[in-house]
């Protein structure tokens, strides 16, 4: 029999078996029908006249007819009709199956599903800023380099020539539907965004207001005006009302049009405000996830506004979902920066046996932003930049930076070491914390001067395990600072005995290595070394190692949103927080968050521009430390 790829077909003398795993069996009878040399199929009761064709490329492109059926379904007491009928001129093959069987088992959390089940977006929030200027782009740029489902094969576009076929092309297995016909998107289709608002707008209003935010990457720009009016019409818009268990049920039912009877994953971005967040879970939860595949849903940041608001959003996602549906996203987290951190530790010799307490004297993590923001909107509570950036970003990083090597790189594996640090992390002393907040010129459009929520946090944290014991990992987290800096700085311990401590009487100037993995300005690896200056004498200096990303990599760096979509889509959860990880963050802030909730602890001021509090500098030198950056 002709290779399937994704279909199977056994034969027996009373008996065919379509996905054996779905475990549904028909009845037939033993009369052969005619099909290629060499093959027979047991025919179907006359009940079930649906048909599809095997079609080696030999064959001619079949010709469509429907008609209305029905049948039993032997096992499962239930009666289905359907309205399919497939006939081929050149061969007068038939074969009797029912399409219901390319259905995965029903399902609402995170099974897999087959090849040919579509994807289908849900963009919940879909006017909202983040929706228009980072969701949608990131979308259309892995639409437009192939990282989305495909939407036709090369024999689904010659059928669609012909007005009068309808089938859709699953590996060399031929379905046909009038269904095809009757939905507006159309079932060959297999990837679909649906925008979800309160707003009362038309599909074509939205597609005009994301229009202006595509744009097609650097290294290709063939077709690009074609891909974004293909991307475009995949768009589709639902209002969905204050009722949200309402709006939910709609985009079901606008979901299921455009996914057909074919398996159909889902993904649900929710770009909501936090205080509408756990309702508008809740009632997707109830009413709009599909039972055909799997369902996933991300979450914006904040994780809640502290422990006891986090724990309460946590025990209600998880009334509704399974851990490994949620997907709670930080697009700092997406930087191809962070994603290299596990590949330098675990893929070069070079730095795993140096990655430990013997050699690493103090680790650095920096982000500095020269901009400030007005953040007392979104984080009422007062906490700032510590639920903006420290909670999830910084702690995340350092976890990477410090667990023990997973037993695989696994999702899993992974979020199960990076838990183990952040447990491990010595409880804050206020002695170990400073908190900043910025004083703009007078013309300045963030100054706050009624709520002076932290713009700046500075800490000190230790690491208690046999790895990093008494290594400080160094925090520098700010707004409105004179420069834009992301970069992890790990600073060795310097050499024991250094024979070059003295030359001929004079001291020389040795710096410790240095290894930089910097994001922002430009992203790079840079090792420091100290190295003889060509010439008479022996004169020593710090010269930097540099792999420069833009003059090795001829290509464009992805845009965060992009990578964390991606990992979506594939299942790869490694970068994003599991519940666990998010109440292991916040109980290592939440002595802070106390001190700021009882006023016990001073905001400093700093002038927007600066390098951040004069004190700063005061906590470094505590612990033994130059910030070297500065």
């Amino acid at each position: 029999m002709a290779s399937l790829s994704s279909v199977s077909l056994s034969t027996s003398s009373s008996e065919i078996s379509i996905f054996p795993s779905t475990n549904r069996k028909l009845a037939v009878l033993p009369t052969a029908v005619r099909t290629f040399p060499g093959q027979t199929i047991k025919k179907t009761r006359t009940q079930m006249i649906n048909v599809a064709h095997v079609q080696p490329p030999e064959v001619n492109k079949p010709h469509c007819s429907i008609r209305s059926t029905s049948f039993n379904v032997e096992g499962t007491g239930s009666t289905t009709s359907l309205d399919e009928e497939v006939k081929v001129d050149a061969s007068g093959m038939e074969v009797s199956i029912k399409l219901p069987l390319f259905e995965t088992p029903s399902s609402s959390t995170d099974a897999e599903t087959d090849d040919s089940a579509s994807l289908s977006v849900a963009v919940i929030g879909a006017t909202g800023l983040l929706a228009r200027t980072k969701i949608f782009p990131a979308l259309f740029a892995l639409y437009y380099s192939g990282h989305l489902p495909e939407n036709t094969t090369a024999k689904q576009e010659e059928a669609k020539k012909d007005p009068t076929k309808c089938c859709v092309f699953v590996s060399t297995l031929v379905i046909c539907s009038s269904q095809a016909v009757k939905n507006n998107w159309r079932v060959d289709e297999k990837f679909g965004i649906f925008g979800y608002s309160r707003k009362n707008l038309t599909e074509d209003h939205l597609r005009a207001i994301i229009a202006p935010t595509l744009s097609c990457r650097i290294d290709h720009q063939e077709n690009c005006e074609e891909k974004m009016d293909a991307f475009l019409k995949r768009i589709f818009y639902l209002n969905g009302g204050y009722d949200n268990r309402e709006g939910m049920s709609n985009l079901n039912t606008l979901m299921e049009e455009g996914e057909g009877k074919f398996g159909a994953n889902r993904i649900f971005y929710l770009s909501v405000p936090q205080e509408a967040l756990i309702d508008v879970a809740s009632s997707l939860a109830e009413k709009a996830q599909t039972q055909r595949g799997w369902n996933r849903v991300i979450i914006e940041k904040p994780f809640g506004l502290g422990l006891f608001s986090s724990h309460q959003l946590t025990n209600s996602l998880l009334s509704d979902f399974e851990e490994k549906q949620l997907y709670r996203i930080d697009h700092l987290l997406g930087r191809n920066t962070i994603e290299n951190l596990a590949v330098l530790r675990f893929s070069n010799v070079v730095f795993m046996p140096l990655w430990n307490r013997s050699y690493i004297h103090n680790i650095q993590v920096t982000f500095s932003e020269e901009l400030g923001m007005q953040t007392s909107a979104r984080y009422p509570n007062g906490y700032g930049i510590l639920g903006d950036v420290v909670h999830s970003h910084i702690f995340q990083t350092v976890a990477l930076l410090a667990m023990e090597p997973p037993v695989t790189l696994d999702g899993e594996d992974i979020r199960y070491e990076k838990v183990k640090v952040l447990k491990s992390i010595r409880k804050l002393e206020s002695s170990d914390v400073i908190l900043g907040h910025y004083e703009a010129d007078s013309g300045s459009n963030f100054k706050d001067k009624d709520n002076p929520i932290p713009t700046y946090f500075g800490a000190v944290l230790y690491v208690d395990n046999a790895r990093w014991d008494g290594v400080p990992f160094l925090i520098k987290a700010g707004r409105g600072l004179k420069k834009n800096r992301v970069e992890i700085r790990i600073q060795f311990r310097r050499v024991p005995g250094n024979l070059y401590n003295k030359d001929g009487g004079h001291m020389q100037n040795l710096a410790t290595n240095d290894l930089i993995l910097r994001d922002v300005p430009d992203e790079a690896i840079l090792v420091r070394i100290n190295n003889k200056i060509p010439g008479l004498g022996m004169n020593l200096e710090a010269s930097e190692l540099n792999l420069l990303y833009k003059d090795k990599y001829n290509v464009e760096i992805t845009d965060s949103y992009e990578q964390l979509l991606h990992d979506v889509i594939d299942g790869d959860n490694h970068l994003f927080m599991r519940s666990d990880e998010v109440e292991a963050a916040w109980n290592v802030l939440s002595p802070v968050l106390s001190e700021l909730d009882n006023n016990n602890v001073t905001v400093e001021r700093y002038n927007f521009g600066s390098k951040g509090p004069d004190k700063a500098g005061n906590l470094w030198a505590k612990h033994g430390v130059q910030w070297l950056d500065d």
